[in-house]
């Protein structure tokens, strides 16, 4: 049958069963969207307040249930507005398809209204771009879009489409399906290798990272540290990954991990790396990380293995695949239990009992999605993460402003689950503009503004590494965030205790409309502990020495 190149792309995203897409329409995707008007499949369109927004929103329903998201966006402005957003997903291996419109093919390179080169601003940070070159090509360039976005390990895909192939007449015939692929070989001497070197290892550690996660690969994980009774420690990625409950749970470890998790991993003599591809901010000062370690790791991206640490046992393939083979070759070893030490505790502070009392209110099924900065890191610390794709946040570009997008995602894509939507003041300030996409569509988001009236990462930084010199990190008080959100028709409250916070639970816990809760904390209250540059992971300074500590 005879579509216009507009309609070809609705029925491209009717075949890969896409459900729903978050954009904002403009001049080069005006006739995309007059074919969305008229889609009689059931796609549902979130017009968010910004692109950014969008492509925030586009991945945090990507990370919550493991289907490509999808956002389609403008010319000029509207596509450069996608690429923090792209980059963010890029980061942490999130599949994602972004359709930009361009400028007719005869206005290109005439520095036309609105032109830009998408695909050049963005070749870096997707795993595949291309601009459409006729109407006939669209079925199959998006197809192989999604297939390149979902496969392997994932990542974003941005296809740019002129304005006038939307509005060409082909021939479309459906005839274009997603692609099966053959799973990766597996070097099997390279599997024995490493199996004959955990078997005589004395205190084997395994760490789990973000591609467990996102291979569906939890119950494998769990399943296999549980028989061969092997501790587990996580990146920021991979919470949850294995329950944080479990006796065998060492928890975060890194630059802001615990002293138990850090030191767990560093008496360690082999690695069992799972999905996790050694980020700085994990390993700290290379040449000081488990030197006295051999390292296993696993990871379906070759260009990962290896590339950040030395690696003694490089595995290339799927992780849970490679799990369950390592389960059946290891049959019945097991190592013998470890008691943990029992380290100094840290006092309770205010984030720590806040954060407590929004878990039990909510429990361990809710989502929950953060900003970047101090709240982040202790909610990676303290909430408890027992469940994948329960923990969501941008881990390796950081990006402050992508927690209310995502958290927009998360809530449409797991629409009988509650999100909370943790923020530091400083995050929200950037993107709390999509406060108007949560009250248009009453999305019953449950945010919670831990407001230090600071820049509280930075600040923190400050005070140890630049002699307290606060260089543009205090604030002004210059929002009311209650006003702010009742100026969008959404309930505010503000808590200044934790008795006040817990009554305000009581009050939002169960209903179903949006919240902003803003709660005030003293911008002295700083993240513990902390990793110094150029220091190793035993080389943690903790809240209790840090008043001897010197630069």
């Amino acid at each position: 049958m005879k579509l216009s190149g507009a309609q070809i792309v609705i029925e491209c995203l009717n075949a890969q069963e896409v459900e729903t897409i978050f954009g904002f329409p403009g001049g080069a995707v005006i006739p995309l969207y007059d074919a969305l008007y008229d889609a009689k499949y059931p796609i549902k369109h979130y017009r968010t307040c910004h692109e950014q927004g969008a492509v925030h929103a586009a991945d945090g329903y990507a990370r919550t249930t493991g289907k490509v998201g999808v956002c389609i966006v403008t010319s000029g402005p509207g596509a450069t507005n996608t690429i923090t957003g792209i980059a963010t997903a890029y980061m942490d291996s999130m599949p994602l398809v972004i359709i930009t419109g361009q400028v007719g093919r005869p206005l290109i390179g005439k520095d036309s209204f609105q032109e830009v080169d998408i695909t050049a601003m963005t070749l870096t940070i997707t795993k595949h771009c291309e601009m459409v070159k006729s109407a006939s090509q669209i079925e199959s360039t998006l197809m192989r879009a999604f297939d390149i976005a979902r496969s392997g390990r994932p990542g974003p895909v941005l296809i740019d489409i002129p304005k006038d192939i939307m509005t060409q007449v082909v021939e479309y015939r459906g005839e274009v399906k997603r692609q099966k692929h053959m799973p990766l070989e597996l070097d099997q001497d390279a599997i024995n290798i490493a199996i004959d070197a955990l078997k005589n290892s004395k205190n084997p550690v395994i760490l789990a990272g973000g591609g467990v996660g996102i291979a569906g690969a939890s119950e494998v994980l769990i399943k296999f540290a549980v028989h061969c009774n092997i501790p587990v420690v996580n990146t920021l990625m991979g919470s949850g990954a294995f329950p944080q409950s479990h006796r065998l749970s060492y928890g975060l470890i890194g630059m802001h991990g615990s002293v138990e998790a850090n030191n767990c991993i560093s008496n360690s003599d082999i690695i069992l790396a799972i999905g996790a591809r050694f980020s700085d901010r994990v390993i700290s000062a290379s040449e000081k990380f488990c030197s006295g370690a051999k390292i296993i790791q696993v990871d379906i991206d070759i260009n990962e293995v290896g590339k950040n640490k030395e690696i003694m046992y490089p595995i290339v393939g799927d992780v849970g695949e490679v799990l369950t083979i390592f389960s059946e070759k290891l049959g019945d070893r097991r190592w013998p239990s470890r008691s943990k030490k029992e380290e100094e505790k840290e006092a309770d502070h205010k984030a720590k009992q806040m954060l407590s009392v929004i878990r039990q209110a909510f429990g361990e099924d809710a989502i929950v999605v953060t900003e970047v900065g101090q709240h982040q890191m202790w909610t990676a610390q303290y909430y408890g993460f027992d469940k994948t794709r329960k923990f969501i946040t941008s881990g390796g570009l950081g990006t402050m402003g992508f927690g209310l997008g995502a958290a927009i995602g998360s809530q449409i894509g797991n629409p009988d689950q509650t999100v909370v939507h943790i923020a530091g003041d400083g995050s929200f300030k950037m993107n709390s503009n999509e406060l108007g996409t949560v009250s248009k569509y009453n999305i019953p988001l449950k945010t919670f503004v831990f407001n230090n009236n600071a820049l509280g990462m930075v600040r923190q930084w400050q005070r140890l590494f630049c002699n307290a010199r606060f260089s543009e990190t205090d604030g002004d008080d210059s929002v009311d965030f209650v006003k702010l959100a009742e100026a969008y028709g959404i309930d505010g409250y503000r808590v200044t205790t934790q008795e006040e916070l817990e009554a305000v639970l009581k009050i939002i816990k169960n209903n179903k409309r949006p919240v902003v809760v803003d709660c005030i904390l003293d911008h002295d209250e700083n993240v513990y502990p902390i990793i110094p540059p150029g220091k190793g992971l035993t080389e943690m300074v903790t809240a209790f020495d840090m008043t001897n500590y010197e630069v």
